[in-house]
C-alpha cells in the first residue's frame, strides 16, 4: 500500500484528495498489460482511455481565462507513473503538447484543438528541440518565413515525443524579429500537413513514440501563429514553467513504486535465516529512500502550490523540484535494484523497468545541469536586488 500521508499536507484541499483517490482507482483498473513492443498503439489506447475517463480535461482549461491546476497535473503524473511510465507519458504530452495553445492560443485555436486533446481525440506534441539546440532554445535554426497569407516552415526538430503519431505539433521556428531568443515564434502544424515528414523514429531505453521531424516547404496559414511574431521564446518558457514541475512528480511516482517494491522484497526475501529487512544496512537504505521521497515531494508540491496561488513565474521553484526529484528518484531506484540483487537487473522486472524509465527524466525539459544554472541565476538575482 503506497504512502498517501502526503495528501494531508496543506498544499492540498479536499478536491485534490478526492481526485488522487479517483485517478488511483482508475489506474489500478485500467493501466495494466501495456504493450511496450507497440508503443504507438499503446499510447493511442492510453490517450483514448484517459480521455474517456475524464482525466485529460485537467491538461487544458475548458474556457479562456481559466488556469491549469498544477497540483492536479502533478498528482496525475505521480499516480500514473507508479503504474506505468507509458501511461504517465500519454497524459503528460497531452498537457505539454497543447500547453502553448491553452496558455496563449486565440479563441479560434482553443476551440479548434482543446476539446479534442481534452477528450483524447487528438494527440499533441511539443516540437522545440533541435540537434544543436536542446536546452539552448535561442539557438533554434528552423525557420518560418512569411509567404503571402501564411508562413513556410523549413528545418528539423528532434527528440520529439509523440513524433509520428501526433495530430498536432506546436512548432517553434525562427521568424527573425530580433536576434536570438527574441526572434522565435510558435505555430500549430497539423500532423497530416504534406510539408511535415518523419525523418527518423528514435529508439530509447524506455520505449515511447519519439522522432526526428523534417519540415520542407511546410505551408501553414497565418492563423496557425500562436500569439504574436517573436513571442515564441516567451511561450516556450511559460509552458515549461508549468509542466517542468510535473516531471518531478513523475519521478516521484517512479520512486514511490521502487520503495514499495523494496519494502516487499525486504519482508519476503530470506537471508542468513532471517528476512532481508532485518539487516541494518538494508534498513539504512530504506530510510534513505523514504527521506529522498519526502524531500522531493515537498519541493514538487511547493512548486505546484506556488503556481496555483497565482505566481507569474515559478522558474526557480520548478527547477528545484525537477532537479531534486529526478536525481533523488535515480538514487532510490538504484538502491531498489541493488536490494533486489539479480532480480533487479532481470529484463521486465518492475525495478529494472523503473531503472530504464527514470534516466531520461534527468535530461528532458532541461537537463539537471541546466536546472542548476536556472536556480543559480535566480538566487543571484534575488541577492543582488
Amino acid at each position: 500500500m503506497p504512502d498517501k500521508s502526503f495528501l494531508t499536507w496543506p498544499f492540498f484541499d479536499d478536491t485534490h484528495r478526492a481526485y488522487a483517490g479517483k485517478i488511483d482507482a482508475w489506474a489500478q483498473a485500467n493501466v495494466h498489460d501495456v504493450d511496450h513492443h507497440d508503443v504507438d498503439a499503446a499510447c493511442r489506447r492510453l490517450v483514448t482511455a484517459l480521455g474517456q475517463g475524464g482525466f485529460l480535461m485537467h491538461t487544458a482549461p475548458a474556457t479562456e481565462g481559466d488556469k491549469l491546476d498544477v497540483r492536479t497535473l502533478a498528482l496525475s503524473r505521480e499516480t500514473l507513473a507508479r503504474y506505468s511510465g507509458l501511461a504517465d507519458f500519454a497524459f503528460a504530452m497531452q498537457g505539454l503538447g497543447a500547453g502553448p495553445i491553452s496558455l496563449f492560443g486565440s479563441p479560434v485555436q482553443r476551440a479548434a484543438w482543446l476539446p479534442k486533446t481534452r477528450a483524447g481525440e487528438a494527440i499533441a506534441a511539443f516540437a522545440l528541440s533541435e540537434a544543436a539546440s536542446g536546452s539552448d532554445v535561442a539557438n533554434i535554426t528552423t525557420t518560418a518565413r512569411r509567404d503571402g497569407d501564411g508562413y513556410v516552415i523549413d528545418g528539423e526538430k528532434t527528440w520529439i515525443s509523440n513524433g509520428g503519431i501526433a495530430d498536432l505539433y506546436v512548432v517553434f521556428a525562427r521568424t527573425g524579429e530580433a536576434p536570438g531568443a527574441k526572434g522565435l515564434s510558435a505555430f500549430i502544424v497539423e500532423g497530416a500537413n504534406p510539408g511535415l515528414s518523419i525523418a527518423e523514429r528514435i529508439e530509447v531505453i524506455a520505449p515511447h513514440p519519439l522522432a526526428r521531424i523534417a519540415f520542407k516547404d511546410c505551408r501553414v496559414p497565418a492563423s496557425s501563429l500562436i500569439g504574436k511574431p517573436g513571442d515564441g521564446f516567451k511561450i516556450a518558457m511559460a509552458t515549461l514553467d508549468v509542466f517542468r514541475t510535473t516531471v518531478g512528480a513523475a519521478a516521484l511516482g517512479f520512486a514511490r513504486r521502487a520503495l514499495d517494491e523494496t519494502v516487499r522484497r525486504a519482508g519476503s526475501r530470506q537471508l542468513f535465516g532471517a528476512p532481508l529487512g532485518e539487516l541494518q544496512m538494508v534498513q539504512g537504505h530504506i530510510a534513505d529512500m523514504a527521506l529522498d521521497i519526502d524531500a522531493a515531494a515537498l519541493l514538487v508540491y511547493r512548486a505546484a502550490w506556488t503556481k496555483d496561488m497565482g505566481a507569474a513565474r515559478v522558474s526557480r521553484e520548478a527547477a528545484m523540484a525537477k532537479l531534486y526529484a529526478t536525481e533523488a528518484a535515480q538514487r532510490v531506484i538504484d538502491a531498489a535494484v541493488q536490494i533486489h540483487g539479480g532480480d533487479g537487473v532481470r529484463s521486465g522486472h518492475s525495478v529494472e523497468t523503473l531503472y530504464r524509465e527514470i534516466r531520461a527524466l534527468r535530461i528532458y525539459e532541461g537537463a539537471s545541469d541546466v536546472q542548476k544554472i536556472i536556480i543559480s541565476r535566480a538566487v543571484t538575482s534575488m541577492t543582488e536586488r
